[in-house]
């Protein structure tokens, strides 16, 4: 595998409650142990982030979904099968995570990733991981590496170099909402 060197490092910084700069599905991203308060705090410190905002986190699949979130409605089987973008979905009940990775109301986004590094590493690591855009609270998310600032790489316990050379533009996922009553409410496009 090109990334073993990267599954390793990022495997043994999570392990040590460190925080780790990654490529996902979708942009660069902040990670860590979802389960893992202090790794959590870790990232909102690094981006100077409010704790009261909540964060998203990546599984490697349903089973592992389903060990997070309380009562997944039927039309989250058939939304994460035929979306062909990935999909980030806010869930009104999150357990098992965190201080911090849930909202308020105990609400949580997560997305299911489709990323051949990420799900080898999440799959390894066996638990849900923090995906939170590598940039400061205020700034612009990065579309790629090279627009990470030095701050934020300097910051974090592993660096990994897959994808470091990758010019492609990536954005964020679109975001949906599950309401009360099986309701979807569109947060991000």
């Amino acid at each position: 595998m090109i990334f073993e060197e990267d599954i390793k490092g990022s495997l043994a910084a999570l392990k040590d409650g460190g925080v780790i700069l990654y490529p996902t599905d979708t942009i660069w991203g902040l990670g860590c142990d979802a389960t893992d308060s202090s790794a959590v705090e870790k990232i909102f410190k690094i981006k100077a982030r409010n704790d009261s905002k909540s964060l998203i986190i990546l599984v490697d699949g349903m089973p592992m979904l389903e060990r997070y979130v309380n009562d997944i409605p039927e039309i989250i089987y058939e939304l994460t099968s035929v979306s062909d973008t990935p999909l980030t979905i806010i869930y009104p009940k999150g357990k098992n995570l965190a201080k911090g990775v849930c909202s308020e109301d105990g609400s949580v986004g997560i997305r299911i990733c489709r990323d051949e590094f990420c799900n080898e590493l999440i799959s390894r690591f066996r638990k849900p991981i923090i995906s939170s855009s590598a940039n400061s609270s205020e700034s612009p998310s990065p579309g790629n590496f090279k627009e990470i600032d030095n701050s934020i790489i300097n910051a974090v316990e592993y660096v990994v170099k897959y994808r470091q050379n990758d010019q492609q533009r990536y954005s964020a996922s679109p975001i949906i909402k599950m309401e009360p009553y099986g309701t979807i409410k569109i947060i991000r496009k």
